[in-house]
């Protein structure tokens, strides 16, 4: 437990960990509460599962871009919420961006949207899945609570 919660009093750390649970978080909630035009709990499990997903599969997406991001916010669990959204991010490039090649969809003129968020994402959530959440943390103040 006290691998999985160490961390230090970084400062660039607690930057990429809020930065990270703020771009997240609209994502989550448009999944779970069908905020920002999302289609809601319901909607996104029957739009996943209709794919051919396992619901469980679907379940852990939904609980990693809401819970995650909120423990990202928070710093708790930031190694565990930033292994999951690398996760979700490779899943998503390689279920649905990837045909679409590197770049966002700037101009409209692309099928969709490219892969180089993802990326983005991908390499801030390894940061803090290597070195914790940083600065002002949950995960800090427990692991210095257990080191007595």
């Amino acid at each position: 437990m006290r691998a999985l919660l160490r961390t230090d009093d970084s400062l660039p750390l607690m930057i990429v960990r809020l930065a990270l649970g703020i771009v997240m978080l609209p994502h989550g909630l448009q999944k779970t509460l069908g905020l920002f035009g999302g289609p809601g709990y319901s909607g996104t499990m029957a739009m996943f599962t209709s794919q051919g997903m396992p619901a469980a599969l679907a379940f852990l997406i939904i609980l990693g871009e809401s819970a995650g991001s909120l423990g990202l916010i928070v710093g708790f669990l930031s190694r565990i919420a930033g292994f999951a959204i690398s996760c979700i991010m490779l899943g998503a490039i390689a279920m649905v961006h990837l045909p679409n090649g590197f770049f966002m969809n700037w101009s409209g003129k692309q099928a969709g949207e490219g892969f180089e968020y993802h990326l983005l994402v991908i390499g801030m959530s390894l940061a803090l899945l290597i070195a914790g959440g940083g600065k002002w943390s949950v995960d800090g103040a427990i692991a210095k609570k257990l080191r007595g």
